[in-house]
């Protein structure tokens, strides 16, 4: 399966039966609105013709002093010459009331659609494994899961209405042409027909273009993201000119792209203005000849002028409709395909759930690699008892972060399999595998919102004294007491309000509450200052206890309170023992890894 979205096409684009009946499911609930808007539609466009059809009876009639017969009614002409300016002021009424109306519920169907597409998206980007995020940039993803469902639903709504409004215009008007006079009608609508034929050559250009443009837009996004993520690089690195001519030549992209469609879809308006003044020209020509013969009225002319030329502005909002809609199709074809995306770790048939760590977790000839054919762990086997705490130590990039990576299928093994209580976690439910194991990362990801909503994201269930018990062994206490609003404290995105001792100790906290047999500390004190360390080593030590644990760590204490130390290199086992045994094997890779880095902290500290 690929996850990478850049090289999502939108392959579907051009099947418009295939992708309505996908989106078809998140119109049904809306579809009494629809409904009406779609029938409020008919008489809004059939009313444009009402001025052009009363210029007929106004001339004939009311200028040149004559009666008006419709088929068995006569009505005189101080009688018209009331009538129709008031009927003209009332039929702009209704229309305007029309209007309103009809915007009103094609905005409110098509937010309603495109919210319930969203929310859809928001639930499938968040069933997706970490793989997807690695190979995705946040700009992508962002252009993906909430530009184009606005495009796809927002406008399939407006577009059809605006396809019925302009279609029944176009009627009313051709109508009118034709009750004035069939043949300069002919020539009419034939000489339209003509200037919008073009339309249908723009669309795999309007494809091309617009997948180009999301690809520029999700970079675009992506700037933003880093610049304002990475602010203090930017300023500490003077980075400043660089990011500038990044997002400039991205801009600079964006208008050469916009200006690509323009020249091939600008062009449609004066065309159309061209070939539809030769047909005018036509009609004018031959309307003097049918008047002059006395085939038709001074009146049906200008009422077929008028028409005609009203006509002129559906039809060309009908050509631009259809260029639009292709736009919108190319949105509805990435949008579904990111419903065809599907998580790559996911529940087995029959899957058991997993009830706590009874005995031991082991590594059976562990192999796994990120990209094919570059192998990060190589038959790896290892086996850690209950209770146990076992530091994973060695080179950067050895593998140690994969290692505990994998114990809750952030990735799934390439091979060889791991087992928790001799049970591959392959057969485990996903989410109480999960449930079962927490993490306290380096740099702990605190979300917008309270620190009491924070640690309660650990078990949304717990009790107020549960709640308490893990502020106070987690030494939350300790500075969140300072505050005025307490644990109500809103921290802000990142956590960005607290400091990074205050961070981890909420993050310790959030795992404590949680309460999982099976703990993950990667480096989580190797970015604090002594003193916070010291703070965090406590609360560690407390959701530590009683607990199968797994230390990532740089830092001397830590490792040396394991029970056994795990020398992993280049992702194979290069040794396994506790610190007095490692530190006496000559030429061993803990003792040569001790000398350089360890033994340093240690006298530092003496």
């Amino acid at each position: 399966m690929d996850y990478k979205l850049k090289k999502t096409n939108s392959d579907n684009a051009f099947r418009y039966k295939f992708l309505l009946g996908k989106i078809f499911p998140f119109i049904r609930p809306h579809m009494k609105r629809i409904l009406i808007n779609m029938v409020l539609a008919v008489p809004l466009g059939l009313l444009d013709g009402v001025v052009a059809f009363a210029l007929k009876p106004y001339m004939d009639c009311v200028i040149n002093g004559k009666t008006w017969h419709l088929g068995p009614y006569s009505i005189e002409q101080n009688m018209l010459a009331i009538v129709i300016p008031f009927g003209i002021v009332l039929f702009a009424v209704v229309q305007g009331v029309l209007k309103y109306v009809n915007n009103y519920l094609t905005d409110w169907t098509g937010n309603k659609i495109a919210n319930s597409l969203k929310v859809q998206l928001f639930k499938k980007l968040t069933s997706l494994d970490p793989k997807f995020y690695d190979v995705n940039s946040s700009g992508i993803v962002l252009a993906r899961f909430l530009s184009d469902p606005d495009t796809a639903s927002k406008n399939i709504i407006n577009t059809v209405k605006t396809i019925i409004t302009t279609s029944f215009g176009i009627v009313g008007l051709v109508f009118v042409l034709l009750y004035n006079s069939w043949k300069l009608a002919l020539i009419g609508v034939s000489i339209m027909a003509i200037a919008i034929t073009p339309v249908i050559f723009l669309r795999k250009r309007i494809k091309k273009v617009s997948n180009a443009g999301m690809v520029v837009g999700g970079n675009m996004t992506t700037t933003f993201n880093e610049t304002f993520a990475g602010n203090k690089i930017i300023n500490a690195y003077n980075l400043q000119n660089l990011q500038n001519k990044k997002f400039e030549d991205q801009i600079n992209t964006q208008f050469n792209l916009g200006m690509s469609l323009t020249k091939r879809v600008g062009w449609m308006s004066p065309i159309m203005y061209f070939v539809c003044s030769i047909g005018i020209a036509i009609v004018m020509f031959y309307g003097n000849h049918l008047i002059i013969s006395g085939q038709m009225s001074a009146g049906s002319f200008a009422s077929f002028i008028t028409s005609l030329l009203l006509l002129y502005k559906p039809v060309k909002d009908l050509g631009r409709t259809l260029t639009d809609i292709q736009s919108t199709f190319v949105a509805m074809g990435r949008v579904f395909e990111l419903f065809e995306l599907e998580p790559m770790i996911q529940n087995v048939p029959n899957a058991i759930k997993m009830n706590g760590l009874n005995s031991s977790i082991e590594y059976k000839n562990v192999c796994f690699e990120y990209e094919e054919n570059t192998p990060v762990l190589k038959d790896f086997s290892l086996s850690i008892n209950k209770n146990e705490t076992i530091a994973l130590v060695g080179n950067s990039g050895g593998g140690k972060s994969t290692l505990v990576n994998l114990l809750p299928r952030f990735y799934d093994v390439s091979f060889g399999q791991i087992l928790f209580d001799g049970i591959d976690i392959k057969d485990f439910e996903l989410q109480s595998l999960r449930n079962n194991i927490s993490f306290v990362f380096q740099d702990n990801y605190l979300f917008s919102g309270t620190i009491r909503e924070n640690i309660l994201m650990g078990n949304e269930n717990a009790s107020e004294d549960e709640l308490q018990t893990a502020v106070r062994l987690a030494h939350v206490d300790e500075f969140v007491n300072s505050f005025e609003n307490g644990l109500d404290t809103y921290v802000g995105e990142r956590g960005a309000s607290l400091s990074g001792g205050q961070r981890q100790r909420v993050a310790i906290a959030r795992a404590m509450i949680k309460n999982a047999p099976i703990v993950i500390l990667d480096e989580a004190t190797s970015a604090l200052d002594n003193e916070s360390e010291a703070i965090v080593q406590k609360a560690l030590d407390n959701l530590m206890k009683n607990k199968t644990v797994f230390v990532i760590a740089h830092r001397l204490s830590t490792i040396q309170n394991a029970d056994r130390i795990a020398v992993i290199n280049d992702g194979k086992l290069a040794e396994l023992g506790t610190h007095d045994e490692l530190i006496n094997i000559n030429n061993g890779a803990y003792k040569k890894l001790y000398d350089m880095q360890f033994k340093r902290q240690k006298e530092a500290v003496l």
